[in-house]
Formats: structure tokens, C-alpha cells, sequence
């Protein structure tokens, strides 16, 4: 006997009634594998539950469903509750998408939560310039990469992994474009020298993520 497949409507009405944190993942796990774009606003509530196997979920959900969520997430950008923005701009980060840029600079520039800023930090080395002209995309990895570099001195250990990451990133997803912005790969370069450096007080995460880094972007010598 086959089972009924159940609509966007049923699937998100056993999402806001779930009785256990177990029966809400599986829930929002059913929504997602719809992949209807109907189910974006309850996706985006999910990121408010405080549940984090049902926030993991609906934010692959709301990856897998792609730019249509785009605007939705950035219209509930919950200003409050900085775990549901950590969540949001996690899923921000995973769609890559260009509409998030504003959003993105400023989290990492000076929203509250450390998660916030990593999430942001990610967002920042990841957004796709397929289909910018030429000086829209060097726009972009300007702003881009200023962003980062004021992010180096960030208090949070986390967040400064998450900028180290996101300048390697940013500068093997562009490679080509770097040959019109040499100032700017010159100070995205000193800076990962820098935090390769750093001071003791970081650990050797930090300083060795730095030189890893700068292995996968500098050209070995020949």
C-alpha cells in the first residue's frame, strides 16, 4: 500500500505542532525533501526554535531550494534572538548570493554574536560573481575583502578562523580577477602573513590556518 504524500500545507502544519525536539527534525526533514518553495516561511521560522538539528535541516533546506530564498531570509532577519540570525546568515553564506552583501558586512562588522560574525566571515568568501560584469565583480571583491581585513582583529578566535578561511576562499574562487586589484591582494596577502604571526595568545589555530592558507594561494617557488 502506498502512502499518501502529504502538501506543503500538512508538512508544515506538523512542523508547528510537533511535540518533541525529535518529531520537529523529522518534520522540517519531511519539508525539506518536498523541496517546494512554498515551505520557505516555515523554514525560516524553524530557525527560531532553538533547535539545532531542526536549524541544520531547514537551512539545507533552504540551500537546496536556492534563490527565492534569498529575499524572504533577509526580510526576517530576526534582530533579537542573534541564534535565529546565526542560522540565517548561515543560510545566507550557503546560497552565495549577491543580495546578501549589505547584510553580510554589516554582521560581521558589528553584530553581538560571535556565531553571527563567523556565519557572515563565511558568507563573505563564498558569494558567486558568475554573471557580474567586470567592474560589478571587482565592486564586490572590494568590498568583500575590506570587510575581511577589518574582521582580522576581531575578539573572537572563531571569527578570525572563519576570516582566515573565507580570504583563502575569496582569493582562489577569483584568482583571475586579483591582476586588477594588486593592492588589494597585496593587503589580503600581508594580512594572512600577519595573522600567520600572530601573538601567542591565539594558539597555534589561528597561525597554523594562516600558513595553510598561504600554501594554497601563494605559487610554490619553482
Amino acid at each position: 500500500m502506498t502512502t499518501p504524500r502529504l502538501d506543503g500545507a500538512a508538512l508544515c502544519h506538523a512542523v508547528h505542532t510537533a511535540s518533541s525536539a525529535d518529531d520537529l527534525q523529522s518534520a522540517v526533514e519531511a519539508l525539506v525533501a518536498s523541496r517546494d518553495p512554498q515551505a520557505i516561511p516555515c523554514l525560516i521560522a524553524v530557525l527560531g526554535y532553538n533547535n539545532p538539528g531542526a536549524a541544520v535541516a531547514a537551512v539545507d533546506g533552504l540551500v537546496a531550494l536556492g534563490a527565492p530564498a534569498v529575499d524572504p531570509i533577509l526580510a526576517s532577519l530576526d534582530g533579537v534572538n542573534y541564534g535565529a540570525r546565526a542560522w540565517s546568515v548561515r543560510a545566507l553564506a550557503g546560497l552565495a548570493d549577491v543580495r546578501a552583501l549589505d547584510l553580510l558586512e554589516q554582521a560581521l562588522a558589528g553584530d553581538i554574536g560571535p556565531s553571527v560574525r563567523r556565519a557572515a566571515a563565511r558568507g563573505l568568501g563564498c558569494l558567486d560573481l558568475h554573471g557580474l560584469s567586470p567592474e560589478q565583480r571587482q565592486t564586490v571583491l572590494e568590498r568583500c575583502t575590506t570587510a575581511l581585513l577589518a574582521a582580522c582583529s576581531d575578539g573572537e578566535w572563531v571569527v578570525r578562523y572563519a576570516v582566515v578561511a573565507a580570504l583563502e576562499t575569496l582569493f582562489m574562487q577569483n584568482a583571475a580577477a586579483w591582476s586588477e586589484l594588486l593592492a588589494l591582494r597585496e593587503a589580503l596577502l600581508a594580512a594572512l602573513q600577519s595573522l600567520r604571526q600572530g601573538p601567542a595568545a591565539d594558539g597555534e589555530v589561528i597561525r597554523r590556518r594562516a600558513a595553510l592558507a598561504l600554501e594554497r594561494v601563494l605559487p610554490a617557488p619553482a
